[in-house]
């Protein structure tokens, strides 16, 4: 199977990991070998429930029963769409009631910019140094990445570039400013949170020079970091946030939400500011429900802080620097690009799925399913600690 997907698909690295699947079952993956391997990736923090759970499995199995796509987005009503972002309109704070489903988190931050560009009739966009908001022309265009991008140019013109946490650079946010997007919690960068209410002081300038606010949660949201949201850590409210990965329980989704005095803007002038065929697709919509529903009537959010101190207990090694992030978001930091690569194939090895952060090469991901248990927990961070160990004694 590797002979043909390295020569039938498109790839994204010289040397994919090249696992064959042959399914995957709660915090696991099975290859084609019958060997097991303990997920703390997660898809790339995409399955928040773990693999095939039996809630978003029914969900979905239930709507293939009914129907699947009938329509291009925004012109039927249906009901798992209606449903989800109904509750996902309850369980937000005001104003942010009115949510526009795409298919991934890049097409969110593509309409995310075009919804500040058009509330303000302004063009100018800020975003921040090590960004990652996806890997479409618009996405790149904010990403702050110069590495990645500049074979790629040119992209959309009248963005610049603060630093995180840095408030001298909020000065930046002008009159002439449409918005300003940031990862709640930088992903890529190597999940640094924001200090000293950062956040707090973006939204206060924002308010003062009438640019919007958005908050990428593409990451941090559905309960990864304790809360629904990860801006609902820190007391700040945007004017649109952008969402996907966790939301569909593993399927391919994504939104953005503002206020329905906002989202209305893109159905005049001109109608149709945004489509989507795809968009609100009913299996997928479901999918996304019965995860909502399952995050937020079970003591998942609570557990993820929980789960957070035990990684943190866990994970004491000479070879480890510092552990950073938040709730189940989290990356054990090495002094090397090297240590951290040697770790994370050593541990595939023993049956560990570990992986690495965008641009930061220290880093290493540990964003499992919410549903760990704690004996898993206990059972991968003993695998890491294993191999370095083994690393220490080769040296």
């Amino acid at each position: 199977m590797n002979t043909d997907f390295l020569k039938y698909q498109a790839q994204t690295s010289p040397y994919p990991l090249g696992m064959e699947v042959s399914h995957a079952v709660g915090s696991y993956i099975y290859d084609t070998n019958s060997k097991r391997y303990l997920d703390f990736v997660a898809g790339v923090s995409a399955c928040a429930l773990g693999h095939q759970h039996p809630r978003v499995n029914q969900a979905i199995k239930d709507q293939l029963d009914k129907y699947s796509h009938v329509m291009v987005y925004g012109e039927y009503s249906q009901s798992p769409a209606v449903e989800y972002c109904k509750l996902l309109a309850s369980l937000l704070p005001a104003p942010l009631d009115t949510t526009y489903l795409v298919n991934s988190g890049t097409e969110a931050i593509e309409g995310a910019l075009k919804l500040a560009r058009r509330t303000t009739g302004r063009s100018h966009l800020i975003s921040c140094h090590n960004a990652y908001h996806g890997n479409t022309m618009g996405s790149m265009s904010v990403m702050g990445f110069e590495e990645r991008k500049q074979i790629f140019r040119p992209l959309i013109p009248d963005v610049d570039f603060i630093t995180f946490n840095n408030e001298e650079d909020l000065q930046k946010i002008t009159t002439k400013t449409a918005g300003i997007i940031l990862e709640t919690i930088q992903g890529g960068a190597g999940f640094i949170q924001p200090h000293n209410d950062f956040l707090k002081k973006v939204r206060e300038r924002c308010t003062e020079v009438g640019a919007m606010m958005i908050l990428d949660e593409i990451q941090p949201g559905f309960g990864r970091t304790g809360k629904l949201f990860g801006f609902q850590n820190y007391d700040v409210v945007p004017d649109i946030v952008v969402m996907g990965k966790g939301m569909g329980g593993g399927m391919p989704v994504g939104a953005f939400t503002a206020s329905s005095v906002m989202m209305e803007l893109l159905s005049h002038d001109p109608k149709l500011g945004h489509i989507t065929t795809f968009g609100g697709h009913p299996v997928i919509a479901s999918a996304c429900l019965a995860t909502l529903q399952e995050i937020t009537e079970t003591n998942l959010m609570t557990e993820a802080m929980e789960k957070e101190k035990l990684f943190r207990s866990l994970l004491v090694h000479p070879l480890i620097e510092e552990i950073r992030g938040k709730g189940l978001m989290l990356a054990a930091m090495t002094k090397t690009a090297d240590i951290t690569n040697e770790v994370i194939l050593k541990c595939q090895d023993k049956g560990l799925i570990l992986f690495w952060l965008l641009f930061e090469g220290c880093a290493i991901r540990i964003t499992p399913p919410l549903t760990i248990s704690e004996e898993e927990i206990r059972e991968g961070c003993s695998i890491i600690l294993e191999v370095m160990d083994e690393m220490m004694i080769e040296e």
